[in-house]
């Protein structure tokens, strides 16, 4: 019975563990994170209403997000590990790296991962700005 339970356990702090640092074999850093981003945005064809997130092991690029009122697209790419996001009392929910639109009132949203990720989950947190 106790070799059952050490290995459900074993197995169970595995998959913890994995959920967020498996996907890619090279370390990122904030210069490839920054340069990454830059690139995004100049595919995405980056205005003022386009906000690009990316998401690494247990954090966003940023703390802070701006964005004008109005029509905002949020992409999200997830550089290291399998993340999602939600705007909190928005339409704009993302699973893995996609996009999302949504008409937003100015004030302050924010950004939480959905996707349960490992240990530092609870503290993916950041928040987009919209004047």
């Amino acid at each position: 019975m106790k070799k059952w339970l050490v290995t459900l356990l074993a197995v169970s702090l595995l998959v913890l563990l994995a959920a967020c640092g498996g996907s890619g074999d090279n370390e990122s850093t904030g210069e490839d994170s920054e340069e990454s981003a830059n690139n995004t945005a100049e595919e995405a064809g980056n205005d003022d209403s386009t906000v690009n997130i990316t998401a690494t092991n247990w954090e966003f690029d940023q703390e802070e997000y701006t964005a004008p009122a109005g029509e905002v697209t949020v992409n999200l790419s997830s550089e290291e590990g399998y993340h999602g996001i939600e705007v909190e009392n928005t339409d704009i929910e993302i699973e893995s790296d996609g996009s999302a639109t949504a008409t937003l009132e100015p004030g302050e949203y924010t950004i939480r991962c959905n996707i349960p990720c490992g240990t530092g989950h609870n503290e993916m947190v950041a928040t987009l700005i919209v004047q």
